[in-house]
């Protein structure tokens, strides 16, 4: 499913035209990526938790060349599913 299918799905679920739910699906993901960048952690209860992990910095080979290569400490998104989406799936 691409994010138009999401949008029209979403807004038929909620009797929404397609306008606003892409209002609302945009509103979502900005507050995601807002609250992420901050480091705070977003738990649906039921659904999932979003956090931020932390990497650490690292040595790694460039394939091409074989040659070490320093490789920074970075932050990246991660997604917890929760158990009734689990057991929703299985």
């Amino acid at each position: 499913m691409n994010k138009a299918e999401f949008i029209s799905a979403v807004s038929d679920a909620a009797g929404l035209t397609k306008v606003e739910g892409a209002k609302a699906i945009e509103a979502v993901i900005e507050v995601v990526k807002k609250a992420l960048k901050k480091g705070d952690t977003i738990s649906l209860v039921g659904f999932g938790t979003f956090i931020v992990r932390k990497r650490a910095a690292r040595l790694g080979r460039n394939p091409r060349t074989g040659a070490q290569i320093k490789i920074k400490a970075s932050k990246n998104p991660s997604f917890k599913a929760g158990k009734a989406l689990k057991d929703a799936i299985n």
